[in-house]
Formats: structure tokens, sequence, C-alpha cells
């Protein structure tokens, strides 16, 4: 339920402003004796020429002498109107609206009929899957998920680093020292070796670095030798590729790289020279952006060859014309944030308006404390060492604590649960805070069952199914009953009214209905850290809950209450899981 959008509604009668303008101002109290929400009456003070004090006094008075049924009572406080809930009324809306929506809850259709193409992963073909592209491809699968939660129809684009020099060094690195008995065996690696004895062997012999030009020359001339190995080095890559996006649950609608816009360059880059934009620099054609306090955009090499920008120019042009979209993302590294200043910057110099709809959507450093990775010296962490890792780890606490606990599982079921928790805990410390903050992998934080971790949110989820399933004498394996006809009627105002809930359960329902706020905020700022820090606090919030309500030991009407607030965090626990691309687990 909106209770920005009810009290904006409820003031809009004695203020001179419009719902969204109201709901704009409203602030959250920094202390609970200030209400649930306030409206600050600075703003009114300039329009009305009285004290903002004089003008919230009015106003409390006002909505006093025509209380709404979701308000309990309205003070002024100073220049503020604060609001206090009628916390019965807010507890039964909430949980049977969560309840009812179940996994639609916290979606609307505030994007209908408008598409958002999201790139993201673009790894580069016959190089390994190291933790470096893990931030790009979790984060966009997120933003993906969290666009179509508010209605947008979202195109998921994977851009494969698929074209460029480095393919030239690659065919050269094949010729002088490839194995194709390894090749066949582990072609990943036989292709990440000779990558890096390239780059060793080019440092003394830069004749290496020529041949490897002229290698890409002909493949970007669609010579059948270099183009036939090229194309073996892509399936290689793909078969890789798509066994780690299945286990971080990531897909995508369209896998066009950088090869595939190689053929359209030509015509941008005689659009761009119709238009007077190109100019030439040392050999080299670039666009100057002198206007706009940019360095120039180079747009062909001296030598004719194609670069980024030039691609990434074709690229956008390409993909307008095909989905006219609304947003075009690019989920891709901050260090990159000039190059995509640069390639917008163009397009708009071209005249092409749709330019203002591309957005850089960038991202922080992955750190080790004790390693660095650099493909080129060979030293990279690969993802899918880092996933196994976490999922060992996670297996030996699991079978700690089931010792502990005297609980059995057995080796199949501990298997299936810690890759869960496993890969989820990876997922969740991407997403963990503002995505523009470098990460630092510490594993005691990464698979703590406390505090702000991934398995801290799967057992809080674990922990309320498990009172469900207690309550309702099935086992954790079974699937839980629907919500029956006398459950809904526990929930409702009147019901929920004669009951002496502790403050806690007021507490947590508060936490469970900004969820769909978070979900709104998190699609505006590209942010899925507002959604963790949501699920987060709920968490907090049932934790509490439970140390202090002795749920199944209450009355019939009072349990059925709180057994539905336990649905109901279950569930926003669930959508929000999703929401970031994480697996629930019934017991831990």
């Amino acid at each position: 339920m909106n209770y920005k959008s009810l009290i904006a509604k409820t003031l809009m009668p004695y203020v001179n402003l419009s719902e969204a303008e109201i709901a704009a101002l409203l602030e959250n109290p920094p202390k609970a004796d200030l209400g649930d929400s306030a409206f600050p009456c600075f703003n009114l003070a300039k329009i009305q020429h009285k004290s903002p004090v004089v003008i919230a006094q009015e106003l409390a008075a006002s909505v006093t002498a025509n209380l709404p049924d979701y308000l309990q009572t309205v003070k002024s406080t100073g220049p503020y109107v604060n609001f206090f809930y009628n916390q019965a009324y807010f507890i039964s809306e909430n949980i049977k609206e969560i309840n009812t929506a179940a996994a639609h809850y916290g979606q609307n259709d505030t994007g209908k009929g408008q598409t958002v193409l999201l790139e993201y992963s673009s790894p580069n073909i016959a190089k390994p899957f190291h933790v470096g592209h893990a931030f790009t491809t979790i984060l966009g699968a997120s933003l993906a998920r969290l666009y179509e939660s508010q209605g947008y129809k979202v195109v998921r684009l994977n851009h494969l680093g698929d074209y460029g020099t480095q393919f030239g060094k690659l065919i050269v690195a094949y010729e002088k020292w490839g194995d194709e008995a390894a090749l066949q065996k582990d072609p990943i690696n036989e292709l990440l070796r000779i990558y890096v004895k390239f780059h060793q062997e080019a440092k003394k012999d830069p004749s290496l670095e020529t041949a490897a030009r002229s290698k890409f020359k002909n493949l970007e001339d669609g010579k059948e030798y270099e183009t036939k190995l090229w194309q073996r080095f892509k399936d290689l890559s793909l078969v890789e590729f798509n066994r780690i996006y299945r286990r971080l649950h990531v897909d995508f609608d369209c896998w066009n790289g950088e090869s595939f816009y190689s053929n359209l360059i030509p015509a941008v880059v005689e659009d761009l020279r119709s238009k007077h934009l190109l100019e030439e620099s040392e050999g080299a054609q670039v666009v100057r952006l002198d206007e706009e306090n940019l360095p120039p955009c180079l747009v062909l090499k001296s030598d004719g060859t194609t670069i980024y920008a030039s691609r990434d120019l074709a690229a956008i042009m390409y993909r307008y014309k095909r989905w006219h979209f609304a947003k075009n993302i690019y989920v891709v590294g901050i260090p990159q944030a000039l190059h995509f200043k640069q390639v917008f910057a163009v397009l708009k110099k071209a005249g092409y308006d749709f330019a203002d709809n591309c957005v850089h959507v960038g991202f922080g450093l992955v750190k080790f404390p004790d390693a660095k990775f650099s493909t080129r010296e060979g030293k990279v962490v690969l993802l899918e060492d880092l996933l196994n890792e976490a999922v060992n780890k996670t297996a030996e606490i699991i079978r700690a604590n089931n010792a502990e606990r005297q609980q059995e599982m057995s080796e199949a079921e501990i298997a299936q649960t810690a890759e869960k928790i496993g890969v989820s805990a990876i997922m969740y410390i991407f997403q963990k805070s503002g995505r523009e903050r470098d990460i630092v992998f510490d594993w005691q934080e990464i698979l703590s069952f406390e505090g702000d971790s991934g398995p801290y949110l799967q057992y809080t989820y674990s922990r309320a199914q498990s009172i469900l399933h207690k309550a309702y004498n099935i086992p954790a394996t079974e699937p839980l009953p629907a919500t029956d006809t006398a459950d809904a009627a526990a929930i409702n105002a009147a019901a929920v009214q004669g009951l002496n809930l502790n403050e806690s359960t007021y507490a947590l329902v508060k936490e469970l209905a900004k969820y769909s706020e978070a979900l709104t905020l998190a699609v505006k700022q590209n942010e899925p850290f507002v959604v963790t820090r949501c699920l987060n606090s709920i968490c907090r919030a049932f934790n509490r809950f439970y140390t202090n309500t002795p749920i199944l030991k209450a009355a019939d009407a009072e349990k059925r209450v709180l057994l539905a607030v336990c649905r109901a965090t279950v569930q926003v626990l669930a959508n929000g899981m999703q929401m970031l691309g994480m697996d629930t687990v019934d017991r831990m």
C-alpha cells in the first residue's frame, strides 16, 4: 500500500500542490515518537506568507477534523505535520496486499510499452571467464529483472568481445605455439596459455605485434583462413561461457558481438563524413568534441582498421533502428566512462537525439587482499574457481552446523544446499553496496550467516519457512497450503485492532511495505543495492520479531495474524532474492 500517495491525497484539499509534489516532500521522521511520516511546511510558507509552524498547526487540525481510517492521529511539531498510522489498519492492509499479490508483489506497469536494452557481461572470446566479468554479469542480470518488474520490455544483450587486434595476436600465437591436442581437451586454458605466451615473446620480438595487426586486417577483410580460426575460437569459448551463465541463472536475448557490426561501420563513417564531422589527425579519423570538453573520439585508426568507438556507434544505430529503445543501458566498468561520453557525444553531434537515451552504468573494481590479476600476464582469478571455493566452504559450514545441532542432512542435500548458498553469496557480494564501490573479497564476511550477507537473507527466509511448516505440521520438503478463508478473515483492521501485537510486529510490516518503493528506486538509480539494503532491513526486523514474539504459542486469533506476517516475510524475501538472482533454501 502506497502511504505516500494516501497522505498526498489527504493533504491536497488544503494545499496548492499536486499529489506528486506532496509525495516528493514527505520525509521519514528520525525518531519513532515523531510518527511514521512527516510533511515539511517550509515551501508552503513562501506561498501562503505564513510561518511554517502556523501552517503545520492548521494542516494538522484540518486533517484531524476529517481523520481517514488509515491514520491514528496527526500532530504538528514545529514546521512539520507528523502522521501516525493506524497500526491495525497498516498491518492488515499491507499483509493482505503482499499475500494476495504473492510473486507479483512490488511489481507495476510503469514502463508498459517501452523497451529497455541492457548490455552486460560481454566477455572476450578465447579468454577465461574471470571474476572481472562477474560484476557486469550479475549487476546487468539483476537490472534486467528489475526493469521487467516495472513493466518494461527488456532485451538482454551480450556484446561479445569477438573482434579487435587481440585476435590477430591469438592467430599468430596459435600458429607458433598452439597445441592441437590441448586445444581439443581444454580449449580455454590452451588459448589463454598461448595468449600469455604471445605477450611474453612480443617484449623480446616487436615484429610479432606487426604480424598480429596484419592477421587482424585479414580477418576484417574476410580472409578465409583467419575467419575459420576466429570462428573456431569463438565456438569453443561460448561452450565455456554458457556453463557459467547457467550456474548464475543468467541468459540473453541477443548475442551479437563486435564482429556483427563490422559491416555496418562503413555506413556510419560515411554518415559522419557527409556531415563534415570527421577530421584527419596523424593519419587517423576523429570527431572533435571540444564543445563538450572531451578529447577527440577516434573512429578509424591510421591503417583504416576499426576501434571500439566505431563499433559502438554502429551498434547503437543498429539497435535504435531495430528496437526503438526508450533506454539503451551499458553495464560496463567505470574506467570506460570517457569512452561512452565520447560515443554518446558523437551521436548527439551527428543529430541523433536517441543519444540522450543511452546510459552508462558504471561499477567499481574487484580486489583480493593478496592478489591482482591480468589476462596478459596470466594472473587471473577464474570465476568458476571462485564459485567452487564458495560452495566448498559453505558445505564445510553446513556439516559443522549439522553436527552441532544433531541435524541429519544427506550428502546430496548438503551439496545441493551448498551450491545455492555459495553461489548466492557471490551474487550478493556484488550487489551489497553501491555499484561504484570496489569489492574486496573476505570469505568470513561473504559466507557469514549473520549480518550483511547472502547467507543471512537465506537463513532468515529458512527460519520464517520453518515457523510456517511447524504451525501447519508439514515437513520442510512439502509445499505450504494456500491462505484459507479463516486466515483471510483474521487479517482485517477490526480483527487486528483487538489484538495485543507487540511493536516488533508493526516494525516488521513497515519494512515489508518498503519493498515496492525499493524496486522503483532501484530502477530509477540503476542500483540493485537499494533492494539488498531493503531485504537486509527486513531480515533484521524479522529476527527481532522472532525473538520478541512467541508465535507458535500465541492465542488462535493472534497466531493467525502472526503467521500471516511470517508468510508475507517469506514472500517478500523470495521475491527480492529472485530479483537479485539468488536462490532460496528451506533449511540450512
